[in-house]
């Protein structure tokens, strides 16, 4: 088993959380609310003593697949690295956009978004059920590949220390060449962010170049609204980690077949068999249809204007 660094950065983590939540209160910020911290955390300790089990499922399963590996890659070599991170980063990009497009993923990772303040303490804020449903699947080719085991997890661990540190208001825009590269506060406030040009944007972990290469960037305009499009509603850790899967399963039990009960997970959030919630998408195309509508009203008006 690899070491366990991300659990010995926590220290560090709730150094600078407290800092930042005295910078808050020094400069009257509100960038944090007691209830809403204090959920966060709690989330986070659950993520912790679960993933002590998790983690050993996860290493069984790559170090059977890394048997079977096509290549003998040598990380005694630089290059081996460089590889290594760029597969890691891939990797999660293609998680992460798939976990906000998937509602088996999506009832899971809504745990991280759930909170109305963009903090340190939200950067804490996890899922309990993330490895159960399987987003450890998205990391299974490295082994084959020929990357060994421990330092796959390895780079997994040192993917989440950095995003810990882009979840802050405090840190405004970076000079434009690490904009251009990065995942950066600025680009992650958007991904938290509940404006419909904002949703479903900029999934990347450390780097950002895989949004703007697959079509999904978008980058910081108007201050973001955090939270869900329809919040939880509660502090409690067990009502933000399970509730959204209850409704899930609630309605995919209420649809009435098999068929349309499994649609609904893995359809994207907001499908729904009837019509009575839209997805991202869905509420795209609407309102581009009531940009286009208002747009042609606007224009025969002034044709109108000037036949007069």
């Amino acid at each position: 088993m690899p070491p366990a660094i991300l659990y010995y950065a926590i220290p560090g983590f709730l150094l600078l959380l407290s800092l930042e939540a005295w910078f808050s209160y020094r400069e009257n910020r509100h960038l944090y609310e007691t209830k809403d911290t204090w959920s966060s955390l709690s989330l986070g300790i659950g993520n912790v003593v679960i993933g002590f089990a998790t983690r050993a499922m996860i290493w069984g399963l790559f170090t059977f697949l890394y048997r079977y590996r096509f290549f003998d890659l040598d990380f005694h070599v630089g290059w081996y690295w460089v590889l290594l991170f760029f597969a890691d980063d891939f990797s999660y990009y293609w998680f992460h956009r798939t976990a906000h497009n998937v509602n088996w993923f999506w009832a899971s990772h809504v745990v991280h978004h759930s909170s109305q303040h963009y903090n340190l303490a939200a950067a804490l804020r996890q899922t309990w059920k993330g490895n159960a449903t399987g987003a450890f699947l998205f990391w299974a080719w490295m082994p084959l590949l020929g990357f060994h085991p421990v330092w796959i997890l390895f780079m997994q661990q040192i993917s989440l220390i950095y995003q810990f540190w882009i979840h802050t208001e405090v840190v405004d825009k970076l000079p434009a060449p690490l904009e251009y590269v990065l995942n950066t506060p600025s680009h992650h406030r958007v991904h938290h962010g509940t404006n419909l040009k904002y949703l479903d944007k900029n999934h990347g972990g450390i780097l950002i170049i895989w949004d703007r290469l697959f079509g999904t960037f978008q980058p910081e305009e108007e201050k973001p609204t955090y939270g869900l499009t329809n919040n939880i509603g509660s502090f409690n850790p067990f009502i933000v980690a399970f509730k959204t899967w209850k409704e899930l399963l609630q309605e995919a039990r209420r649809s009435g077949s098999i068929q349309k009960g499994f649609a609904y997970l893995i359809k994207p959030p907001g499908w729904s068999h009837d019509g009575s919630s839209k997805t991202v998408r869905e509420l795209r195309s609407k309102a581009q249809g009531v940009a286009a509508t208002l747009n042609s009203v606007a224009t025969e008006k002034i044709c109108s204007g000037q036949m007069q």
